[in-house]
C-alpha cells in the first residue's frame, strides 16, 4: 500500500501543532490540583540556594544567576501568553476544553499502555502500594 506524503506527515504536523497545547494544558491541571505556587516556588528558592552554596559559588555569581533565572522566567511567561492568546483566536472556550481532555484521555491511555499507574510523591506507584498493603493484611 502506498501513502502520499500527506498521510506521511499528518500524524507528525498534528504532534508539533498539539505539543505546546500540551503544556498549557498540563500547567491547567496543576492548577485544578491546587498546588499552592508560593510554597512551591519558596521550596525552588532554597534549592538553588543549597545548590549554590554546594557549588560554592561567589555571591556575584549567585545574583548574576538569579538574575538570569529571572529574566527566562518572564521571557517564558510572555511566550505562554502570547501562545494562549492566539490558541484563543483559533479555538472556542468549547474547543480548547475538548482538545485538553483528548489530551488528557491520550495521556492516561499511553501511561496504562506503558504500565505506568500513578506516583506519589516519594515515587511509589499506586499498585506498588496497593500490593504492600495486601501483603501486610
Amino acid at each position: 500500500m502506498k501513502m502520499s506524503l500527506r498521510q506521511l506527515f499528518a500524524p507528525a504536523l498534528l504532534a508539533v501543532a498539539l505539543t505546546p497545547l500540551a503544556f498549557t494544558a498540563q500547567a491547567d491541571h496543576h492548577e485544578e490540583r491546587g498546588m499552592d505556587r508560593e510554597a512551591m516556588m519558596e521550596r525552588m528558592e532554597e534549592r538553588r540556594q543549597e545548590v549554590y552554596q554546594r557549588a560554592e559559588l561567589s555571591e556575584e555569581q549567585q545574583t548574576a544567576l538569579n538574575e538570569a533565572h529571572a529574566e527566562h522566567r518572564e521571557a517564558v511567561l510572555a511566550l505562554r501568553e502570547e501562545h494562549q492568546a492566539r490558541v484563543a483566536e483559533i479555538l472556542s472556550e468549547e474547543e480548547q476544553q475538548a482538545l485538553r481532555d483528548a489530551m488528557h484521555e491520550m495521556h492516561a491511555e499511553h501511561r496504562h499502555e506503558r504500565g505506568h499507574g500513578k506516583r506519589d510523591h516519594h515515587g511509589d506507584s499506586a499498585q506498588e502500594m496497593d500490593a504492600e498493603e495486601t501483603a501486610t493484611e
